[in-house]
């Protein structure tokens, strides 16, 4: 293992992870992934801390000069009473121009879609966002992915089998 892999695990295992997009890599082809930081008001930041998000049905889009994250619920964070966040407001990302560039690029010109993949604490304490560079699956590759996925299973079992009887 190398140098590079090794700080890579460590910081995987310093983040807390709030919610997961179980789905989208069952939807879509995973191309390239980014991690965005999310501009978050107090009470959306306290939710999270306590791990209540869903990430399930959004996706993020470029408007008015930036990426924003569409569709994310962060609940509302109940001791804030009056102060409370719209739970399904479009949040902004911070992402680099470079990076912004690149991604509405992908967007416009060759029909892809900005998915989220996971949302989580880094070890710093900051709210992150990874993003993923994706191209809609067809329905007989989700098929063709479903059949290998139940092929694997069935060797593991025909595997483990084989060794008991041994």
């Amino acid at each position: 293992m190398s140098a590079d892999q090794k700080k890579q695990n460590a910081r995987m295992a310093a983040r807390k992870l709030i919610a997961e997009n179980r789905r989208a890599r069952f939807d879509f082809e995973v191309e390239d992934t980014y991690e965005a930081g999310i501009m978050l008001t107090g009470t959306e930041v306290k939710s999270l801390r306590l791990g209540r998000a869903n990430i399930a049905e959004s996706y993020a889009s470029y408007e008015n000069g930036g990426i924003y994250l569409i569709n994310s619920f962060i609940p509302e964070y109940a001791p804030a009473s009056q102060f409370n966040h719209a739970p399904r407001r479009a949040r902004k990302l911070l992402l680099r121009a470079k990076e912004i560039n690149k991604l509405v690029g992908a967007i416009e010109r060759e029909g892809r879609t900005l998915v989220p993949l996971k949302l989580y604490f880094s070890d710093k304490g900051l709210a992150k966002i990874e993003l993923a560079l994706a191209k809609g699956k067809k329905a007989h590759d989700k098929r063709d992915a479903t059949k290998d996925r139940d092929w694997k299973k069935e060797q593991g079992r025909l595997l483990r089998n084989k060794e008991y009887k041994e």
